[in-house]
């Protein structure tokens, strides 16, 4: 085990364990604020679209300066003169300002209460880091017999041959410095300086025999410093570096994320914008982790179809609920495009819980013998009446959809479903969705 012991010493005023703590709380509330922010921005602002400029924080100043060791304003003797004092002069006594130091930066808020707060804005990269820190998707499995191979190149340090584009001028610098150095090459300064003495002997009319021997000195001196400066060059072959690269075979593990939503006409306005606030968050999340993943949009009312991401999100729709149509979709898609032998699939499904009559037994069905078995996670959120605080009380039956699908989840570990009601529940659930360590184990097959 490797111990590093950091031993430089501190700033003036300042401890380098304290600024790290500092560093780690300031973080913290900026972490909290952007987590509070989803809950107030628009669908559209929540989009890829609406974070293109960034996104503004502000954060309040209590508790965020960075701790520092200061001289006492009670305390202490003070023998100065203030710029601007027209009226004391050094000796003179007075009686000390009561209510101390500290008290900057009370009551700056519009109302005249409250803390000054401090304002900056994130860019879409630094805000998204901090929105999804910590996520994943559960289980990204990489399958033993379909991983794609490719071949990629990566850096294996540096050779003293190699082509021109590959050139490190960083260390081809450094060597060719320490060559000059070890060599004693002479510099133009000292040249120079030489250069002018001489000058100063030749311009002497009747020099004396010790001038002009202290002349033919110099002179053989600067002809050795410059014969030497030709054959110690700045650049010597020797110093060369290039970077060298060896090809590595990159082994690569596909995964498409399915997202499957009730539009028909039992999902109001508020549902489908909670629905709707959800897969944008799913949407954000993928496409900022995943380079290589694939997303498909299944909407359905009694009939399912695929979207773009547009009409997904902004389409409007009307019709009866039959949610097995979308389930068969998404196999039917698998099938045609997507390999379980070459794709880890995962599906996330929200709906309000209705469904048609006996349909919610064929989506039992098709989940368990055709998708989960297949699926490496699948989340279910059901969007709760507005009265609920997001969970069912203790006994209380849900939705049929709802019932039906907890049968699903004592059966499959992959499989996990939450109750949503109000916006500010959507990133708790989502985070509670997929956080790190959520098993992928599947009935009969293994991950």
């Amino acid at each position: 085990m490797h111990h590093f012991i950091d031993r430089r010493q501190n700033p003036k005023g300042k401890s380098l364990g304290n600024r790290q703590r500092f560093l780690r709380r300031v973080r913290g509330r900026v972490k909290e604020m952007v987590d509070k922010s989803v809950r107030d921005r628009s669908i559209r602002d929540n989009s890829a679209k609406g974070l293109e400029g960034g996104e503004r924080v502000t954060i309040p100043t209590k508790g965020i300066k960075e701790p520092r060791f200061i001289l006492s304003g009670d305390t202490g003797a003070r023998d100065r003169v203030l710029p601007g004092n027209k009226e004391f002069i050094v000796g003179d006594s007075f009686k000390r300002p009561q209510g101390g130091s500290g008290e900057g930066g009370r009551k700056a808020s519009e109302d005249g209460e409250g803390e000054d707060q401090f304002s900056f804005t994130l860019t879409r990269d630094e805000y998204l880091d901090l929105l999804f820190d910590g996520l994943e998707l559960p289980d990204l499995a990489k399958k033993n017999v379909v991983e794609t191979e490719t071949v990629g190149r990566r850096r294996a340090g540096l050779t003293t041959s190699g082509t021109p584009s590959n050139l490190n001028l960083v260390r081809t610098m450094r060597n060719s410095l320490g060559r000059r150095l070890a060599l004693r090459r002479p510099s133009l300064s000292a040249m120079e300086k030489l250069r002018d003495e001489i000058e100063a002997l030749e311009e002497i009319k009747a020099p004396s025999p010790q001038e002009i021997a202290l002349l033919e000195e110099l002179r053989d001196k600067l002809a050795r410093m410059e014969r030497k400066r030709k054959i110690v060059g700045y650049i010597d072959p020797l110093d060369l570096r290039f970077d060298t690269h060896v090809p590595e075979v990159v082994r690569n593990s596909k995964a498409v994320v399915f997202c499957l939503m009730d539009v028909s006409g039992s999902m109001q306005e508020r549902e489908k914008d909670l629905a709707k606030r959800f897969f944008i968050l799913l949407h954000l999340f993928l496409e900022r982790r995943y380079k290589r993943t694939d997303i498909v949009f299944i909407r359905h009312t009694h009939l399912a179809q695929e979207v773009d991401e547009e009409t997904f999100f902004y389409a409007k729709e009307s019709g009866g609920t039959i949610v097995s149509t979308a389930l068969e979709k998404m196999h039917e898609v698998i099938l045609d495009r997507y390999p379980t032998d070459e794709w880890n699939i995962y599906g996330a499904q929200a709906s309000d819980g209705d469904n048609f009559g006996s349909d919610s037994d064929k989506c039992k069905s098709l989940l368990n013998e055709k998708l989960l078995p297949i699926c490496q996670y699948y989340a279910y959120v059901e969007i709760a009446p507005v009265d609920q605080d997001g969970s069912l009380p203790p006994g209380a039956r849900g939705a049929d959809l709802w019932e039906t699908y907890r049968e699903v989840q004592g059966d499959w570990p992959n499989f996990q479903m939450r109750h949503v009601a109000h916006p500010a529940q959507i990133y708790p659930v989502f985070r509670g969705l997929f956080a790190p360590g959520k098993k992928a184990a599947r009935k009969g097959v293994s991950a």
